[in-house]
C-alpha cells in the first residue's frame, strides 16, 4: 500500500472507514493470524552478548505463538483475570516478548523501566494494583532483581513474583561462571517466587479459558515515573492494532529483519515495531539485554546489521550521535531505511548519518498517551528535515489555541497546541486516574499533547516546543518539578525553575536557575551536589546550576520559564563556539512565531560560515545570523 503524501493517507481511509477494516478484534486472534500466515518464519531473534558471532535464541511465529499461550494460561492460573494486571520489570530478552502478548491476552500487561528506583517501581506497582510481576533472577552486572524484590515489599497486591535467569542464553562456558558470581538473590518481600520458564512449560498451548469478545484496556504504559505517583496510560486492543496496522501495512513485510535495540517498556519498540511485527509477520530482533546501552553494542552495530540481513534499524537520535564515532565497518547494503523516534534529530546529525550508511532516516512523532504513532516523513515521499512528516490513516491533527477560553483552530504555519484524534487515542480515559482526564481533550475527542507545533501548508507536522514543561532525555521524560522540589529543600533556596537545557547528543539534559534567600550565599555547584542526594533518578540530576539575583516570574509570581530556556541556549551555544575556535557568539534568542525559541548568531571576526553552522546543527534548536 503506498504512502507517500497525505493524499495516499487520504485515499486509504477513503477505501473505506476504520472500524469496517478486516481485522482482529484481540491480540490473541492478531498474533494466530500471523502464525498461521507465517509459522515457520523466523519472529524473534535475541542475543545476551552483542558479538556478531554470539549465541543467539531466535522463536519462529509458530514458537511464538505457543510460548505465548503458555504464558497466558500460566497468568491465569495465577488469577490474574481481564481486569487484573501483570507487570513486567525486565530487560529486552525473548521473555519479555512473551509477557507482553500472555499477559496482553490474560490481563492487562504493565511494563515499568527497570531503570527507575525502587520507591517509583513501587508506586506505579501500587497505582495500578498489580497481581503478578515477572522479572530477573539477580544477575551479574544488573540491579534489576534487588531494585524489585524492594519495590515489591511496597505493593501488598503483588502475590507472585515470576523469575527469568539470562544464564541459560549463554553458551558454555561462560554459563558454568554465573552460578559462582552471582549476587544473592533477594527475597526479603512476601511474594511468592517461582521460575517463569519452568512454570510456563506445565502449561497447554492452547487457550485454556475463552478470548475476550472484543475490545477492553489490555497494557498499561507509565509516563516518566520520576515523581511520587506518575501517569498511567490505558492502552485498548483497538489502539495496539492500529499501531499494529499501521506498522504492518505501511512499514513492513514478512521479508522484513528489524533491530531494535529500544527497550520493551517503551511503547514505540513494544506497539511501533513489535506490534507492527506481530501484524506483518517480520522477524524483530534485540541485540542485548540494555540494546543501545548494553556492552559492546555500538561497536558490534554494523557487524550485527549483516549477520541479520537488516533492512530496517530502530533508532534515536542519541544512539545515532554514538554510532557516528565509530566506522561503518561491515556490509550494511540489505538496509532500507532507519525509523527514528523519541526526540527531534538535528540536521547536522541527520546528514551526517546519511552520508556515512548511505541510509536514510525517517523521522517520526507519537506519545504514550495516544497507544503511540501520530505522524512520519514518509518512507517513499518527501522527507522535510526537521519536521515529524505527515498524518497516519485515520489520524486527525489540530493545532489549537485557546481565545476567551473557548479551542480554536490555528492557520497554517500558525503555533498551537497539537491536538491529536485517533484509534490510538482512549478518550476519555486516557489514564487509569479519572481526575487525570481533566482538560485533556477538546471537543471530547482531540487529545491535547502538551506539545506545542505548527501544521505547514503541504500538511507537514513541525514541532516548535512544549506547552508542558517536561524535561525530555534523549526520549526519557523528566519531571522538572523532582529537581525543583530537590533545590526547594535546601535552606538557602527561595525560587527554583528546572528546563532541558540543549545538548548536542541527548537532545537536552536538566539543568536550574535558582534564586537565593536573602543574605544566603550557596554555589551552583554545592546545590548540584545537594541534588545528588536529593533527586531520586540519575537521569534527573542537573547539568548545570546557577545561582541568579532574581528568578524571572509571572505577574502571579510564577518561574517564567521561557526566559530560563532563553538563558541556556545562549550560555550552551556560545560555550560550543568558544571551544570550537570560531568567532561567533550567540547575541539574542527570540521566540519565532514558526519555529519557537531561535538563537542569533553574531560574527565577532572572521569565521567561516559552514564551521558555525557544522557545531549548532548538532543541536534541535534553530539559530540563524544576526545580520
Amino acid at each position: 500500500m503506498g504512502f507517500a503524501s497525505v493524499q495516499d493517507s487520504i485515499a486509504i481511509e477513503n477505501e473505506m472507514p476504520w472500524a469496517e477494516r478486516d481485522l482482529p478484534a484481540t491480540l490473541h486472534q492478531l498474533l494466530r493470524r500471523t502464525k498461521d500466515a507465517h509459522g515457520a518464519n523466523k519472529a524473534v531473534s535475541f542475543q545476551l552478548l552483542s558479538g556478531p558471532k554470539d549465541k543467539a535464541e531466535t522463536l519462529t511465529w509458530n514458537a511464538l505463538y505457543d510460548r505465548s499461550i503458555q504464558t497466558a494460561n500460566l497468568f491465569r492460573s495465577l488469577k490474574v483475570g481481564e481486569g487484573d494486571v501483570v507487570a513486567m520489570i525486565l530487560p529486552n530478552c525473548n521473555e519479555a516478548v512473551l509477557t507482553l502478548l500472555g499477559g496482553a491476552i490474560a490481563g492487562i500487561v504493565n511494563p515499568i523501566n527497570p531503570l527507575l528506583e525502587p520507591e517509583q517501581i513501587g508506586a506505579i506497582l501500587r497505582e495500578t494494583g498489580a497481581k503478578v510481576v515477572v522479572t530477573l533472577k539477580a544477575f551479574p552486572k544488573t540491579d534489576v532483581a534487588q531494585k524489585t524484590a524492594e519495590a515489591v515489599r511496597h505493593a501488598p497486591g503483588v502475590h507472585t513474583v515470576l523469575e527469568i535467569d539470562l544464564n541459560r542464553y549463554l553458551g558454555f562456558p561462560k554459563n558454568l561462571i554465573v552460578p559462582l558470581v552471582r549476587p544473592k538473590n533477594p527475597g526479603n518481600h512476601h511474594a511468592d517466587v517461582r521460575d517463569f520458564n519452568a512454570e510456563i512449560a506445565r502449561q497447554p498451548k492452547t487457550l485454556q479459558f475463552d478470548d475476550a469478545t472484543g475490545d477492553r484496556v489490555a497494557a498499561y504504559f507509565h509516563t516518566g515515573g520520576t515523581t511520587g505517583m506518575p501517569k498511567v496510560a490505558q492502552h485498548r486492543y483497538s489502539g495496539i492494532i492500529y499501531n499494529g496496522w499501521l506498522g504492518g501495512t505501511l512499514l513492513f513485510t514478512p521479508e522484513d529483519n528489524v533491530i531494535c535495540p529500544l527497550p520493551l517498556f517503551h511503547v514505540f519498540a513494544c506497539h511501533v515495531i513489535m506490534m507492527a511485527a506481530v501484524t506483518s509477520g517480520a522477524h524483530v530482533v534485540f541485540p542485548t539485554p540494555a540494546g543501545y546501552r548494553g556492552d559492546g553494542v555500538f561497536d558490534n552495530f554494523w557487524k550485527l546489521i549483516e549477520r541479520w540481513q537488516i533492512t530496517f534499524v530502530i533508532t534515536v537520535p542519541t544512539a545515532v550521535s554514538a554510532l557516528m564515532q565509530r566506522p561503518v565497518d561491515a556490509d550494511v547494503s540489505s538496509v532500507k531505511t532507519s525509523f527514528s523516534g523519541s526526540a527531534p534529530m538535528p540536521l547536522e546529525l541527520f546528514k551526517r548519518f546519511e552520508a556515512a550508511s548511505n541510509v536514510t532516516i525517517v523521522e517520526g512523532y507519537g506519545l504514550t498517551e495516544a497507544t503511540c504513532l501520530v505522524s512520519v516523513n514518509p518512507v517513499d515521499g518527501e522527507k522535510k528535515v526537521g519536521s515529524v512528516g505527515i498524518r497516519f490513516p485515520y489520524t486527525d491533527i489540530r493545532i489549537m489555541r485557546e481565545t476567551d477560553g473557548e479551542p480554536v483552530e490555528c492557520a497554517p504555519d500558525e503555533v498551537g497546541e497539537i491536538c491529536v484524534s485517533n484509534p490510538g487515542v482512549n478518550a476519555p480515559e486516557t489514564y487509569t486516574e479519572t481526575a487525570k482526564n481533566k482538560d485533556l481533550y477538546y471537543y471530547g475527542k482531540y487529545l491535547r499533547t502538551g506539545d506545542l507545533g505548527r501544521m505547514d501548508p503541504d500538511g507537514y507536522l513541525w514541532i516548535t516546543g512544549r506547552a508542558k514543561d517536561l524535561i525530555i532525555r534523549g526520549g526519557h521524560n523528566i519531571d522538572p518539578a523532582e529537581i525543583e522540589d530537590a533545590l526547594l529543600a535546601h535552606k538557602d533556596v527561595a525560587f527554583a525553575g528546572a528546563i532541558g537545557q540543549p545538548d548536542a547528543h541527548a537532545g537536552e539534559i536538566p539543568c536550574a536557575y535558582v534564586e537565593l534567600v536573602s543574605g544566603a550565599s550557596v554555589t551552583g555547584d554545592e546545590l548540584r551536589e545537594h541534588c545528588k542526594i536529593h533527586v531520586h533518578e540519575r537521569a534527573a540530576l542537573p547539568k548545570h546550576v546557577e545561582v541568579l539575583d532574581e528568578l524571572p516570574k509571572t505577574a502571579v509570581g510564577k518561574v517564567f520559564k521561557p526566559d530560563l530556556r532563553k538563558r541556556a541556549i545562549t550560555r550552551v551555544y556560545s560555550a560550543a563556539l568558544d571551544e570550537a575556535g570560531l568567532n561567533a557568539k550567540v547575541i539574542e534568542v527570540v521566540d519565532d512565531k514558526k519555529r519557537g525559541l531561535v538563537a542569533r548568531v553574531a560574527r565577532t571576526g572572521e569565521v567561516e560560515d559552514d564551521k558555525v553552522g557544522h557545531v549548532l546543527g548538532a543541536f534541535t534548536r534553530p539559530w540563524e545570523w544576526a545580520e
